[in-house]
């Protein structure tokens, strides 16, 4: 008996040292356990910002949707009105209900409402209309989640560069992805008090906590001309089979980014159907320029004093450098240009004796000033700085190659840029694409505007924008780019295309980079291709899409002709210089050569 006793009141101690640490140490934990057990939590997501471009037209919204789920299990008390008379119509009843609001056949319908599943997706994206109208059923079991569907109206125009929204709600690419701290918002939830198989207690306490909606964004893009370079650069590059092309569109002044084209392109209210066109080419793909990178060297030539346009290159057929043979696209005789000649008609050789007079590092710290090299600061997503090697690892023919635009890269935003300072009296304007956030309320913050870099100088740059005018004259190597009743300043270029899949050089890039007014610029226009087959030259292949984006571009910004008449470039050196003036440039190798023989 004494050991029964100390036996039952040992365990009765056990039993009130637990009753206390539940009811008094731990009450405030052992409580929230259960209420927590008992809450139930439904999460309302928060409204996705909007896209719009400089004129308020809608690039990408979100529009609200349901999500229409089941409980199996109650799908068969289902009753309704028949002939009259209430009966159990069940699953069959409910399938042939909802058959028409959710687009759904009767069959499939009824393979779903059917087992012990208390929770299963039926439909997703749909509309608040159709979801009243099946509420108004008052089938059992049958629910709706909140969520939203992200729609682009203007489809594959801005793909790339807007980006998309994934299944999940998470941003896919492009500007969804870069400014999705802004859109994305933030998420309500309702919590209520539930029974145990998971409905919501009548009376019983509830809290509810508001979705903050998402900020909409406001960009530089001009929509119209977004959608015409995207067709324009589209219809170019199936005519010629290239691989891809983009074109860019900047203001002179500004640096804001009008257009930025891209194709291959995707749709992005079906990303998922091609997902090897998610990245828009402008920003991703690297590449070396060819003959627009000679801008570069013909203003920091002039810059330095070691030339002007007027100075008369005699221009071999071959030269040789670093024990490697350079020559320009064409065979031809020993021609005397001047240098503004040289850049008209993209002379390698002449653009390597002018080049060469500049110091290997004096030439390198204009490529950096010029943008190479760098980012643009943007932080858009898979932006590529391109490859600048550091002068030190210069190679010994690399040294001249980087003077015509080969042995670097570049993206096309960096190349456009170049034009961009040279159009802008030589201040560079690192590019952007944000204008202004809004603040929720119908207002926009305009974003902090990037500040300009000089380059050269201003007269350096106006000497250099009146050679490439003569890029488009008879003589030049693009006068297909001439729009009628407009200065038109520009370049092309035509360069080996480096292939990381061969390891080597395959096929070519094709371009044309240029500005209008020439004597007021207001719009750069720069429009690449890559490897293109049927044409291959950036006057024939890249020049007309240029004239016809600029052409449109001035329409649509209401750019009126300046109405002055361009400089007189002088081409070729008249009479032939005699051989033993000194102030014409030239191949101090070949000039030996000659005096030898």
């Amino acid at each position: 008996m004494r050991t029964m006793t100390v036996a039952v009141l040992f365990i009765f101690s056990v039993f009130g040292a637990q009753l206390l640490r539940l009811q008094g140490f731990d009450a405030s934990g052992v409580s929230q356990t259960a209420a927590s057990k008992r809450l139930g939590t439904i999460v309302y997501p928060a409204m996705r910002g909007s896209i719009v471009d400089r004129n308020g037209t809608i690039l990408a919204s979100s529009v609200e949707r349901r999500t229409v789920t089941v409980d199996q299990t109650a799908v068969t008390k289902y009753v309704k009105p028949v002939n009259g008379v209430r009966a159990v119509v069940g699953v069959a009843g409910a399938a042939k209900d909802l058959s028409p609001l959710l687009g759904i056949p009767v069959d499939t319908l009824v393979t779903n409402l059917t087992g012990t599943s208390r929770y299963r997706v039926l439909a997703k994206n749909v509309t608040p209309l159709n979801w009243r109208k099946i509420s108004e059923l008052g089938i059992n079991g049958i629910y709706s989640e909140a969520t939203t569907d992200r729609n682009y109206p203007t489809s594959t125009a801005a793909a790339s560069l807007v980006g998309f929204v994934q299944s999940d709600g998470s941003p896919g690419g492009g500007l969804e992805v870069l400014m999705n701290s802004t859109l994305k918002g933030k998420a309500g939830k309702t919590m209520f008090e539930q029974s145990q198989d998971g409905r919501a207690i009548p009376n019983a306490r509830q809290e509810t906590i508001p979705s903050v909606p998402g900020k909409d964004v406001k960009l530089t893009i001009d929509s119209d001309l977004q959608w015409f370079a995207q067709n324009a650069v589209a219809q170019k590059v199936i005519e010629t089979k290239a691989l891809s092309g983009t074109v860019v569109v900047t203001n002179v002044k500004t640096g804001e980014l009008l257009a930025v084209a891209s194709y291959p392109t995707f749709d992005p209210n079906q990303p998922g159907q091609s997902t090897e066109n998610w990245t828009n080419k402008a920003f991703n793909d690297v590449y070396e320029p060819g003959s627009t990178g000679k801008v570069m060297t013909a203003a920091a030539a002039i810059e330095e004093g070691a030339i002007t346009p007027s100075t008369v290159v005699e221009v071999p057929n071959r030269i040789h450098r670093s024990g490697t043979e350079f020559k320009d696209s064409h065979d031809h005789p020993t021609e005397y240009l001047t240098f503004a000649g040289v850049l008209a008609q993209s002379s390698n050789i002449g653009t390597i004796l002018a080049g060469e007079k500049v110091k290997a590092t004096t030439m390198y710290s204009y490529f950096k000033k010029f943008g190479l090299g760098a980012t643009s600061g943007m932080g858009f997503p898979g932006e590529g700085p391109g490859l600048l090697t550091n002068v030190k690892d210069w190679n010994g023919s690399q040294r001249y190659t980087v003077l015509f635009g080969q042995g670097l890269s570049v993206n096309a935003l960096q190349a456009a840029g170049v034009f961009q300072t040279i159009a802008n009296d030589g201040v560079r304007i690192p590019p952007r694409i944000v204008a202004a956030t809004s603040d929720g309320h119908g207002n926009y913050t305009p974003v902090e505007k990037a500040k300009g870099i000089r380059v050269v100088s201003p007269e350096t740059a106006k000497e250099v924008r009146d050679m490439l005018e003569g890029v488009v004259g008879k003589e030049g190597t693009a006068p297909e780019a001439k729009i009628p009743g407009y200065r038109v300043a520009g370049k092309t270029g035509t360069a080996d295309r480096y292939d990381a899949k061969v390891g080597g050089y395959s096929g070519k890039t094709a371009s044309f980079i240029g500005f209008a007014p020439a004597d007021d610029p207001e719009i750069v226009v720069a429009v690449t291709l890559q490897r293109p087959i049927k044409g291959y030259f950036g006057g024939a292949v890249a020049g007309p899409v240029f004239k016809d984006v600029m052409t449109y571009a001035l329409q649509e910004l209401q750019v009126p002709p300046t109405g002055t008449k361009p400089p007189v470039v002088k081409i070729k050196a008249d009479p032939t210089p005699d051989p033993s003036d000194p102030s014409v440039v030239r191949d101090k190798a070949s000039s030996a050569a000659r005096a030898g023989h």
